[in-house]
Parts: C-alpha cells; sequence; structure tokens
C-alpha cells in the first residue's frame, strides 16, 4: 500500500490549494518544470503537475519518508495564488484512491459476505469514468477485479439469483457492458444478457411499472429507476433494440405520476399498486416520506439514460421535462446554510435530522451533469459548484492515511421486509450511517468529474451539430436476431469498429451529433457546422456501393464554401473506394494516393507512432500519435499539410471559401484505437480528438 505520510500531505495540500473551491485555476509553468525525457511522480501527472521527479533513491512509484515529491514544493509558492495542480482533477482521483484504500480486496463492505449487488455498480461505475479520463491501469485493473470475482468464463454470475427479480442485480450490468466494449470478453456479454432477460420476464404492475423485487409484489421504488433503467438504455443502444426506449420512458413517466406530490414537487420513495401495504396511503398507495436519496437515485437513472435515449425519440422531452421539475423543486428544499440536503427533505428541524452526503453528492452530480448537457439551466453548473463546496466543508475529513472520508451517508433504507420499515420519519433517522459508503462515494465521483467540464453554453460546440455519412459508408451486418443492421465507423456503434467513443468526445465539447443517410443535399447540409465522411464503400463492403457523384460533390463543395466543415477520414489501399472520394478532395487541393504506409504487425505498436508533431492546435499537449495502414497524401493550393512525415503528406487542410477541410488517409478515432483499448498508454489519439474537434468547432459557423 502506497505510504501513508505522502497521502496525508498530498490531501492536506489539496485542501489548500484553489480555497476549497472547484474555481478555475490559472496555471503558470512551475520553477523547475519537466523537460522532455525527465522522469515525473506517477500521483503528480495524475493530479496535473508537470514537475520533475527526483528520484533520490526510491523507484520511480515509490514515495518513501526519504522522498521529497516535488509537487509538495508547491506549498511555498501558494502566496503566488497559483497552482500546477488543477483542483478539479484532484478530486476524482483523491476519491477513487480512497475507495482502493478502504477496499483494497474487494468493493464490499465484508468480504465474507461478497455478493452480487447494485453498489458494485454505482462505484465501479463512477471508477471507470475516472480511468476513462487518467489511464490509470491501478482503477481498470480494480474494476476489472471486481467484477471477475463475481463471471465465471462461460459468463454466469456467482451468488445471482435470477428468480429474485431484484431490480438491484441490473445496475452493475453497465460495468460489464462496459467491459465488453473494452475488451470482447464474451463472458462479459453473456452476463449482460442474463441481465436483459431478467428485465424481459421480471414482473409488473397493472400499467406495465417493474416490481422493484419479486418479495415486493405490486410495488415500484424509486430506486428501481436508477438500478435498472441506464442498463436498459445502454443495453438497447448496444445491441440495436429500439423498441425497448418506450419500455424505459413508460418506467419513468410511471413512478412520476404515482410518486409525485404536487404540493411540493417532491417525490415519494415508494409506490403500491395494492395499497395493502403497512406503510402505503390508502388513497394513494404512496409511502410516506420523502427520502433524499430516493430521489437522488430517481434523477441519476433519468440523467444517465438520457445518455443513450434517441434524439428523435419524442418521449425524450418529456423525460426532460421531469428532470428540470424536479430539479427546481429541489433547490428550493435545500439547507440554505451549507446547500445541503437533509436525510428527510421536508423536515429539517426534526429531531434526528441530519445532512447527509449521499442525497446531497447525487443531486449535485445530476445538476452538474444536466447543465452541461443542456438540459438544466447553465445556472445548475454553478449550483453544482455551490453543494460540492457545502460536502466539502461539511462532510469530509481527513482519514488517517490522509484521504478523505465522506461521512454521514445513511448505510441503508427500504420498505416493508422483516424487519418491518414503515417508511416513517423515524425508521429513515434510526438507520445507521456509514463513512465511505459507496453509495456516496459513487455519486460523489461522478459529480466532480462533470465538475471538470464548462457549463454548456461556454463550450466550443455549443449550438453546433456535427453530422456523420451514412450514406457513402453503408456495410451492412446481421445483428443477433438475424436483422439486418448498418456498422462500421458510426456513432451507433460500439465495438471497436465504431465511432461511439468519438461521439462522447464531440458531446463533451457541447456539440450535438446526427447522422445523415441519404446523399448530401443542401437541405441536408444545412443544419451541419461539420460534415464527416469516412471510407466510402467498395463493392467489396457493400454490393451496391453509393458513390461520391457529381451532385453530391457540387452541394458538398457550395457547402463548405458558405462556412462548413468537412473532415475526410480515408483508408488505405484496397480499403476505400478512392476514384469518387478524389474527385470531391480534389476541389479542396487534396488528393489521396491510394496507398498503404504504416502497415502494423501484430502489437508492434511503434510501427504506426507519430512523434515529430508540429506545434499546432491539433497537437497541443500531444507527444505520440498512432496511425496504422493509412493512405498518404498530396496537396495542391489551396490545401497545405499539417503533419508530414519522412517526406510523406499524414494529413492536409484546406481553407476554402468561408469554410475549411481537414484530410487523414485513415479512419484513425474509431473506438479500437481512439482511446487506450488496445493502445499502450503513451498514446494519446483520444487528447488528439479532443483538440482536433475544439479547433474544427471553433472554425465551423451557423450555415446560411
Amino acid at each position: 500500500m502506497r505510504n501513508k505520510k505522502y497521502f496525508h500531505r498530498m490531501f492536506f495540500l489539496s485542501l489548500l490549494i484553489a480555497a476549497n473551491t472547484f474555481g478555475s485555476v490559472k496555471e503558470s509553468p512551475a520553477a523547475g518544470a519537466a523537460k522532455p525525457g525527465d522522469r515525473v511522480c506517477c500521483r503528480t501527472v495524475k493530479l496535473g503537475c508537470n514537475e520533475p521527479f527526483r528520484d533520490i533513491k526510491n523507484s520511480q512509484f515509490s514515495h518513501g519518508l526519504d522522498h521529497d515529491c516535488p509537487a509538495l514544493e508547491l506549498c511555498n509558492r501558494l502566496d503566488r495564488q497559483e497552482s500546477v495542480i488543477k483542483s478539479s482533477r484532484r478530486w476524482p482521483v483523491l476519491l477513487c484512491d480512497a475507495v482502493i484504500a478502504s477496499y483494497p480486496g474487494l468493493a464490499v463492505y465484508d468480504t465474507n459476505k461478497a455478493s452480487w449487488n447494485y453498489e458494485l455498480g454505482v462505484v465501479l461505475g463512477a471508477m471507470w469514468k475516472v480511468w476513462l479520463k487518467t489511464d490509470d491501469p491501478e482503477y481498470y485493473n480494480y474494476i476489472k477485479k471486481n467484477i471477475d470475482y463475481f463471471i465465471t468464463g462461460g459468463g454466469e454470475i456467482k451468488t445471482y439469483d435470477f428468480k429474485k427479480f431484484r431490480l438491484d442485480d441490473i445496475a452493475p450490468g453497465r460495468v460489464l457492458l462496459d467491459l465488453y466494449s473494452k475488451t470482447g470478453d464474451e463472458k462479459y456479454k453473456a452476463a449482460a444478457e442474463t441481465l436483459r432477460k431478467q428485465l424481459s420476464e421480471q414482473p409488473r404492475t397493472k400499467d406495465g411499472g417493474f416490481w422493484h423485487k419479486e418479495i415486493y409484489p405490486h410495488q415500484m421504488w424509486l430506486d428501481g429507476l436508477y438500478m435498472a433503467e441506464p442498463f436498459y438504455a445502454e443495453y438497447a443502444k448496444m445491441f440495436n433494440e429500439p423498441k425497448d426506449y418506450n419500455d424505459i420512458l413508460m418506467q419513468f413517466t410511471l413512478m412520476y405520476k404515482h410518486s409525485l406530490d404536487p404540493k411540493t414537487g417532491l417525490l415519494y420513495h415508494g409506490w403500491d399498486e395494492s395499497k395493502t401495504q403497512k406503510w402505503a396511503n390508502p388513497k394513494t398507495g404512496d409511502s410516506p416520506s420523502f427520502w433524499g436519496r430516493s430521489i437522488g437515485w430517481y434523477l441519476m437513472g433519468l440523467v444517465d439514460v438520457l445518455d443513450y435515449f434517441p434524439e428523435n425519440n419524442p418521449g425524450r422531452k418529456e423525460l426532460i421535462s421531469i428532470l428540470q421539475k424536479e430539479c427546481r423543486a429541489l433547490w428550493s428544499f435545500r439547507d440554505k446554510k451549507t446547500n445541503l440536503w437533509y436525510l428527510i427533505l421536508d423536515k429539517p428541524s426534526e429531531a434526528g435530522n441530519y445532512l447527509e452526503a449521499s442525497s446531497s453528492a447525487m443531486f449535485c452530480y445530476v445538476f452538474a451533469k444536466g447543465a452541461n448537457k443542456g438540459y438544466l439551466n447553465k445556472k445548475y453548473f454553478n449550483y453544482a459548484h455551490i453543494i460540492f463546496k457545502g460536502i466539502e466543508q461539511n462532510l469530509i475529513k481527513t482519514g488517517k492515511d490522509g484521504l478523505p472520508e465522506l461521512i454521514n451517508t445513511i448505510s441503508s433504507a427500504g420498505l416493508g421486509g422483516k424487519p418491518y420499515r414503515d417508511g416513517s420519519f423515524e425508521y429513515y433517522a434510526g438507520e445507521p450511517k456509514r463513512t465511505n459508503d459507496f453509495k456516496g462515494l459513487g455519486p460523489l465521483i461522478s459529480a466532480s468529474l462533470e465538475l471538470e467540464q464548462p457549463p454548456a453554453g461556454l463550450k466550443k460546440g455549443n449550438g453546433k451539430v456535427v453530422g456523420l455519412d451514412y450514406y457513402f459508408n453503408h456495410e451492412m451486418k446481421k445483428d443477433k436476431s438475424g436483422k439486418e443492421v448498418q456498422y462500421h465507423y458510426i456513432w451507433e456503434d460500439t465495438a471497436n469498429s465504431g465511432y461511439s467513443e468519438l461521439g462522447s468526445v464531440i458531446k463533451n465539447l457541447g456539440a450535438e451529433i446526427e447522422e445523415l443517410h441519404t446523399a448530401p443535399s443542401l437541405t441536408g447540409l444545412k443544419k451541419f457546422s461539420i460534415y464527416i465522411i469516412v471510407d466510402p464503400d467498395t463493392p467489396m463492403e457493400n454490393p451496391h456501393p453509393n458513390y461520391i457523384d457529381d451532385a453530391s460533390i457540387k452541394n458538398i463543395v457550395d457547402w463548405v464554401k458558405a462556412g462548413g466543415v468537412l473532415a475526410l477520414f480515408a483508408n488505405d489501399k484496397g480499403n476505400c473506394e478512392f476514384e469518387h472520394l478524389n474527385k470531391l478532395a480534389g476541389s479542396f487541393g487534396i488528393h489521396f494516393n491510394e496507398d498503404s504506409r504504416n502497415d502494423v504487425v501484430g502489437k508492434n505498436y511503434d510501427m504506426g507512432r507519430f512523434n515529430n508533431l508540429p506545434e499546432i492546435p491539433l497537437f497541443k499537449g500531444v507527444k505520440n500519435i498512432y496511425l496504422k495502414e493509412i493512405s498518404t497524401l498530396k496537396v495542391a493550393y489551396p490545401a497545405k499539410p499539417l503533419l508530414t512525415d519522412k517526406g510523406d503528406v499524414i494529413m492536409a487542410a484546406s481553407k476554402f471559401g468561408k469554410g475549411y477541410v481537414f484530410a487523414v488517409g485513415d479512419p484513425w478515432l474509431y473506438n479500437e484505437y481512439i482511446n487506450n483499448r488496445k493502445l499502450p498508454a503513451e498514446f494519446e489519439n483520444e487528447k488528439a480528438a479532443v483538440n482536433l474537434f475544439t479547433w474544427l468547432l471553433g472554425k465551423a459557423k451557423k450555415i446560411f
């Protein structure tokens, strides 16, 4: 385990930096900043520090008492009110480290009673997002170790009982889908299919709502919307089951209708269709209390489902409307002194009530993500900052090893059962609290990540749409049901061959993503600020390819001339239709040479490395990128090379009229190689992708 003194000093330092806020921190070059080739401290790199690592006598990754971690020198510079450690980065890392330090083996409270349960999904799902940001193998290995403990080689889930129909058991399925997307290991898919089968057979109320569990007949709980629906939606998107979205919508709208209190706008924890439970209101069937965490579960489920819910489904607006109304109601019930929420929301002065950590963290996450995605007014992003500061000041303590400890999380709560839980204030207030509870840490990690993002309206892509061609690239395959579906370099494809990760990059920049299923007309292009064409089909890929014809070329050229930004991602010889693509590219002074360079053998990734990168926005902060089996380019006026290597033009751009064109002879940013699914950590394709689309969105104008 890491040296405790190191953690204590680092966490104490982090509390001093940025005056306990997530506000933006001005960066300045630190004295003695690392030079190319310097070794840097593993843990301070993750916190944003670029100080040189001065190895006294320990290895690169140790922090003994005789090792002066260079980040500690920042203490002497605080009077300059500047820091090379970004405050928004410290919390995701510190909180994940607190999870691993508190639960070093498995993410369970008692290893003797380890079981498949929803809390795995809560905390490991949050840690997965931090891993995507940091590429820290410690996080990935911890996640995979925990899931693999329960998943057999054949995809069976140990300790899971299908016949109990517990919605809680569905929640970790999201991590199964993450691991399947990354590894392609069929055992994760098989386990996820089992959970999806449970939803198909889950008992329902008369109007179609999922029972919370088989032992709780006729009951819907707010908790269940988080437990089941995000997995349900992600599975529907991953495996092309669009009919499920209407069922997902129905679960949210039914629960909202049945649990809503019209006077306060708040939601009751549970609803009993039969109205026979002792806790149920004999007229409405509702439980008696507004338990904060239950509302947090519902809203986290809703805001996460929207990641997958189709833009063109009319129910999407209804979900966003529910989110807006509930967040508006919640804000009025906060404690105005701390900007946190009490265990039972509407009884702040009741003896035994207390500021509860998990609900406050959940609301912080929902507010921040809702604002980042544009579902909520951007003022909610500011509210999220205030909430996080309240949590930091009132609910976080420094543990004995220097890591944060989140206090005041109610350990468990429910309705009915044995012993019977009557849903009263006294019941909730009498439940024990737990420090560093997964139900608090998971949402707080997720909230801290959202707070790294600028609020909606301040991003480069705000109000802009990035369109992806689905017409010239139109490869088909049969899904598991035998239905023909499109795949390969499209937004929906989450396998290695897809562009789903690039879509996430673009959406995180504030832009929307759409697709164009027809030949590009001026009307069709009009809504796009950026239009991407990837790897047009050859007859080998599509027996009836849609070639880029003269009419399409004219429309695209006119659109670029008016201010559109065109991105051309080709492929190497034999894998791309070049004749018609070059007619289009030639309009802008760009020609694909129909060759194949960087043929990579096996895992010899150095064969695809480019590290002599020019100082342009595309490569800001990027040292290594990876491209394999690419076509080189030839350029003529008005095009110019962006990246050259050994006399070859690898990337080019063309200023044309009011618009712009970017070209590379490779699909490049597809899922397999955009991040570190397969690539070693030193390759920074994802950072280059962020740079590329930040740059292109900055050039993009509103068309016509």
